[in-house]
């Protein structure tokens, strides 16, 4: 079977809560991301990014319409099996990094491989040329603690990049970083994307969203325009969800 243009792809997708009366947090949304594009989401508090988030990542499941990530439909999956797939298609890049405390950078690294059944040499190795890609060699035996958050945040790309996943999904990955640090940070996922990786990155902040290829715009769980982000040009060109209809990057809903 050939493998799809598209690394995400989302149609017709509402995630509702039913809290009292029901919440949209998502509310038609149609959204194809490219294998090896860069994509920012940005919106406010409430409009729906961390749900969109939770979907792509396999976190959780729509209440209509569909997901496929990595060319797998998310909707029929149990637990176990989406559980699967989180695992081999998606990397997770928190904005808190997430290590393990009493675990060293390249145990961090390591540590996937390990649910995959590898076995320890294999595991180090790869996390070792992981650590060397992300500029940390010689640092591998550091605990988090004596790491600075821009070296610690790099040793979570590293894992996230452990499992070679199809996605590399990113919430606000600067968020607890000083402005030289995020910038260093943002550079690296410049290269990774150069490199072929699929990057969407969740982010309030425009010059972190305008590193990206295009930015998506939620609010109110719909998507209000997408806006191409030249290179070298922050500004952008900016389409609504009606000029985006039948575009394979854009939405009719909202969000």
């Amino acid at each position: 079977m050939a493998e799809s243009a598209s690394a995400v792809a989302l149609s017709g997708v509402r995630r509702i809560y039913h809290v009292g009366e029901p919440v949209y947090a998502l509310d038609g949304v149609d959204l194809e991301i490219p294998r090896g594009s860069y994509t920012a989401i940005m919106g406010p508090s409430g409009s729906g990014k961390s749900t969109l988030m939770n979907l792509v990542g396999c976190l959780d499941t729509p209440t209509e319409g569909e997901v496929v990530v990595g060319g797998r439909e998310v909707t029929g999956l149990d637990e176990r099996e989406r559980t699967r797939l989180r695992g081999e298609e998606v990397g997770f890049v928190f904005q808190t990094f997430n290590l393990m405390p009493r675990l060293s950078a390249l145990e961090n690294v390591a540590l996937p491989g390990l649910f995959r059944g590898e076995d320890r040499a294999t595991r180090r190795e790869r996390a070792a040329a992981l650590l060397e890609r992300v500029g940390l060699a010689g640092r591998g035996d550091h605990l988090p603690n004596e790491l600075s958050g821009g070296q610690r945040q790099r040793v979570a790309i590293a894992r996230a990049l452990v499992n070679d996943p199809a996605l590399l999904l990113a919430d606000e990955p600067t968020g607890n970083l000083d402005t030289d640090t995020g910038r260093n940070v943002l550079d690296l996922f410049d290269e990774l994307h150069a490199a072929g990786n699929t990057v969407v990155m969740v982010t309030h902040e425009p010059h972190v969203a305008e590193r990206a290829e295009r930015i998506v715009h939620l609010l109110d769980g719909r998507i209000e325009r997408i806006e191409s982000v030249d290179a070298g040009d922050a500004t952008g060109t900016e389409r609504d969800a009606t000029d985006a209809e039948g575009d394979a990057t854009g939405t009719e809903g909202k969000d």
